[in-house]
């Protein structure tokens, strides 16, 4: 828990258009222009955006060749996840050397406590500084700082920081700092609430907060009403976790053009698996449940799911539980769009070793010998010989692994 409520002593930390800033470091020559980064492939969508390219409507997530109808000159960088990794790791070391209590939300922000640096490194405010001043020195970008004396206060402003600012709002400030602000800047207000919240005169947080709870709940639901007229008064009791249980593991791709083979598939399947395997290895856990997402060409998209025996991060067993689900699902003919796989009920990897006979044992020690050689010469110098023939081609560079992955901002 945090020692002093009464100071903004929680910071939110969120690099400044991360993956666009990252690929501009060696191209100093066009900063400051329209610029994105994506695969320049007919399905591609936007990853990052500089603020020039958002001042002309341009996002995150918005198809590449939507971005390049508002912008004909758009410049389109291809992605190059291991630069970001690098760089994630540098800030991130930054932020713990301020202080230990760091929770990743990303892999370009994160909550950090600083009540327990106050001593060493001054006010929140001077620490804000000091690690934009930091991360600019190691890494050349720039990151905008939030401050509150809650993790909801300090992301939202350090939104109203961006681009390369620090906001930190002292709690006794906090209600004159959100009243004014439109509802959908809290938590937990999408397109449906925001519609709902509209219908009964509700405009900004304000508004929201002098509503009785009551009427609230009768519009939204107990739960949701709750949470929001919470966070509308500025009440928000979660404490920076510096350590975070990974609920599920999870990695999709699409494919440039609609896919009907089921051999397509099923080796996209196996790649997705192993992937996963590999994540789960890492963090040391082992699968109950493993399932697949497909969304077909006119973006229908199911999930389906199965739940083992015995817990497993074995690559190949995930693979044979994907593959039935995915043939379960009589696709047979039908395009496909998109294709996923998902780990949950995740248990420490000593689950997995109860079992007396295991089928899969055999490729448990070839996919442990394939960890040690990616760690040793990179994740992509040894895989299945199956994986090899090119049958489709990934256009979405961001694979999603595990919790907090969220659109750049």
């Amino acid at each position: 828990m945090r020692e002093r409520a009464e100071e903004a002593s929680i910071l939110h930390i969120d690099v400044d258009a991360f993956f666009v800033s990252v690929e501009l470091l060696d191209k100093p020559e066009l900063r400051g222009r329209p610029a994105v980064v994506a695969h320049e492939t007919g399905r591609s969508v936007v990853t990052s955006a500089t603020y020039e390219a958002r001042a002309l409507g341009i996002h995150s997530a918005m198809p590449l060749a939507r971005a390049q109808r508002l912008c004909p000159g758009l410049l389109v960088l291809a992605p190059h996840m291991e630069k970001y990794a690098a760089a994630s790791r540098v800030i991130m070391d930054i932020f713990r050397d301020i202080t230990p209590q760091v929770e990743p939300l990303s892999i370009d922000e994160a909550f950090l406590d600083v009540s327990g640096a106050r001593r060493l490194f001054g006010s929140p405010t001077k620490i804000a500084q000091i690690v934009r001043q930091r991360v600019h020195q190691a890494t050349g970008l720039t990151c905008s700082v939030g401050g509150g004396a809650s993790k909801f206060v300090a992301k939202v402003a350090s939104q109203r920081a961006k681009p390369n600012g620090v906001l930190v709002v002292h709690p006794t400030r906090t209600l004159e700092f959100l009243h004014p602000l439109p509802v959908k800047a809290l938590w937990g207000v999408g397109t449906v609430t925001n519609e709902n919240l509209r219908r009964l005169g509700i405009h900004t947080i304000g508004e929201l907060a002098q509503i009785p709870l009551h009427a609230l709940q009768s519009a939204l639901g107990e739960v949701s009403a709750q949470h929001l007229h919470d966070l509308a008064r500025g009440h928000d009791a979660r404490s920076v976790q510096s350590t975070r249980e990974e609920k599920s593991i999870s990695s999709e791709l699409t494919f440039e053009y609609d896919v009907a083979d089921p051999e397509v598939i099923r080796q996209k399947l196996l790649q997705l698996s192993l992937r996963v395997a590999a994540r789960l290895r890492h963090l040391g856990v082992a699968a109950r449940t493993v399932g697949i997402k497909i969304r077909w060409h006119d973006f229908r998209t199911v999930t389906r799911s199965r739940t083992l025996v015995q817990p497993t991060s074995v690559g190949q067993q995930i693979y044979a539980e994907t593959v039935a689900a995915f043939e379960g699902l009589s696709a047979r003919g039908q395009h496909i769009r998109l294709v996923g796989v998902r780990a949950e009920n995740l248990l420490g990897a000593e689950a997995a070793e109860i079992a007396l006979w295991d089928p899969y044992e055999q490729w448990r020690g070839v996919e442990a010998v394939m960890d040690d050689t990616a760690r040793r010469f990179g994740r992509h110098t040894v895989t299945t010989a199956s994986l090899l023939r090119d049958t489709g081609r990934m256009v979405d560079p961001r694979t999603i692994e595990g919790p907090g992955t969220g659109a750049e901002h």
